[in-house]
């Protein structure tokens, strides 16, 4: 069995933090968000090979961490593409990496930018007992949350219903960006795109698949974070320091009070300040300050302010005594 890490994104909804990282390398507790899956997919002899579907833009960065690394299983495939504007859509590069890199067995394609709480072993269990197309499926709790996903609607296990993206959801049961398709599976991903169909969000392409074949839902509880927005991305980090602080060994924290969920990286230096749900980077500076809920990039200083609900990027400063 294959997989497929999907990582071309530009996650531009995240910048000026996403600006010149793959939001996959945010920090999420001891790893990054990528490697909470490549872990995952090192772990399970059945997967064999595992593909990095990723941009040229990113491409070195990819590179670089997975040599640092020494994944024996994951390689990059790579889309040229260097902006966002170019994009191939997320089904366009899926099915030309299936074309590019000859995958005619059975395969799963996960998400690089989500935190899940359930252990891919049991979603792979769930699909290989099945031998359909298989889809995770999480419920929001509320259909109005659900209009920005693909809605699902089950008897049993089957799919008998999948709206993009519906503008009135009927349901709160909801698809997130983890699949797995038998082999015969992936030539349909071409057959899909030359009828003209939407190259974009996958669920387009399970809508499609769904009216005409059997697709399965591998119902899920527990933790799921979509990490699109500073406030997922946050959600994700609370959820795995469940309440705790992490700050790196070579970090400074002086005369400063950390609430619940903070994490703080190396080289950062948090001082007379009270810091709360946040996320201070490499290098960064935190003085005099209340933050809460929010992002200071890389290098970046805040000092002498009420920072809620922000983000710093690299490099940048903000000084609130007036000084010049």
């Amino acid at each position: 069995m294959d997989a497929v890490v999907l990582a071309g994104g530009y996650a531009t909804r995240l910048w000026p933090v996403t600006r010149h990282r793959p939001k996959m390398f945010l920090p999420v507790g001891d790893e990054l968000v990528v490697d909470h899956i490549f872990v995952a997919l090192e772990a399970d002899d059945r997967i064999d090979d595992v593909y990095v579907s990723t941009n040229e833009y990113f491409a070195e960065e990819f590179r670089a961490h997975l040599a640092e690394r020494d994944y024996d299983k994951a390689e990059l495939s790579v889309e040229d593409t260097t902006h966002e504007d170019e994009k191939f859509g997320v089904v366009g590069a899926l099915a030309q990496l299936v074309d590019r890199e000859g995958l005619d067995d059975d395969t799963l394609v996960i998400a690089g930018d989500n935190v899940i709480g359930f252990d891919v072993s049991d979603f792979l269990d769930f699909f290989e007992a099945r031998d359909d197309p298989v889809l995770a499926a999480y419920d929001v709790g509320d259909p109005a949350d659900a209009s920005a996903y693909s809605t699902v609607e089950l008897d049993g296990e089957v799919v008998t219903d999948f709206q993009e993206k519906p503008p009135d959801p009927q349901t709160s049961l909801i698809s997130i960006a983890c699949y797995a398709f038998p082999g015969e599976t992936l030539p349909r991903l071409q057959e899909y795109l030359d009828d003209d169909n939407n190259p974009d969000e996958p669920g387009w392409f399970l809508q499609w698949l769904q009216a005409r074949d059997t697709v399965r839902a591998f119902s899920f509880e527990g933790a799921w974070f979509d990490i699109g927005t500073p406030e997922s991305y946050l959600d994700a980090v609370a959820w795995e320091l469940d309440g705790d602080t992490m700050v790196a060994d070579d970090a400074t924290v002086e005369d400063s009070a950390l609430g619940e969920n903070v994490q703080v990286l190396p080289g950062a230096e948090i001082t007379g300040s009270h810091v709360a749900g946040s996320v201070v980077f490499e290098d960064a500076t935190v003085r005099d300050c209340e933050m809460r809920h929010s992002l200071v990039d890389d290098q970046a200083v805040v000092e002498h302010v009420d920072f809620s609900d922000g983000v710093l990027g690299a490099y940048s400063r903000i000084d609130g005594s007036g000084a010049e």
